[in-house]
């Protein structure tokens, strides 16, 4: 908690106005990649607490799209459409495509995490099992040349799945960004330009 309250990235956050340090990721990593344009449609899964569709809205302008979904409640942000529930039930998923009016979705984003047990190897497994989600959210919603950004933790798993995103993209790149905690077994896989 002590090292929480003194994290130069939480105290940044506070004092600008993001609602936790994971904007500094997303951030991080759009300045070098590039990733979020002006009138894009992006979707943010697992987006509570919500400062990774604060970035990207405020990166995206007013034409850009934003829909947030979440099990989490999440407090408004002007400019994103928020969604409660689950994406993989039928009912969130229609309500996902209204919002989505037909507009193609040009990138996913996704830090999602699980509720940490502190048995890694469970913990990595429900993480990967979240990263294989967002890969067939991607697969069916992801329109050909989207881009996919999210965190996996590095597993037993995490070969199998690097394999199956760059069977459904023209490039992967692996991103730690410098608010990533060092102790943090978390990457970010960067998915670019979705094949047809």
């Amino acid at each position: 908690m002590n090292q929480h309250v003194h994290d130069p990235y939480v105290l940044r956050a506070k004092a600008e106005g993001w609602r936790s340090r994971a904007a500094f990721k997303l951030i991080e990593i759009d300045d070098k990649d590039k990733l979020l344009k002006p009138g894009m449609t992006v979707v943010d899964l697992g987006s509570t607490p919500g400062s990774w569709s604060q970035v990207a809205v405020k990166r995206m302008g007013e034409k850009g799209r934003l829909i947030g979904v979440d099990l989490l409640p999440m407090d408004p942000i002007p400019g994103v459409e928020f969604i409660q529930g689950d994406f993989r039930k039928d009912e969130v998923l229609h309500r996902l495509e209204e919002a989505l009016a037909g507009r193609p979705v040009d990138l996913v984003l996704s830090d999602m995490a699980p509720n940490l047990s502190g048995i890694a190897m469970s913990d990595q497994a429900r993480a990967m099992h979240l990263a294989e989600l967002t890969l067939d959210f991607c697969a069916q919603h992801l329109k050909p040349g989207g881009d996919m950004l999210v965190k996996v933790f590095q597993g037993s798993d995490y070969p199998a799945l690097r394999t199956a995103v760059m069977a459904m993209f023209e490039t992967l790149v692996v991103r730690k960004p410098a608010a990533s905690r060092d102790r943090s077994a978390e990457t970010y896989l960067l998915a670019r330009h979705k094949r047809n």
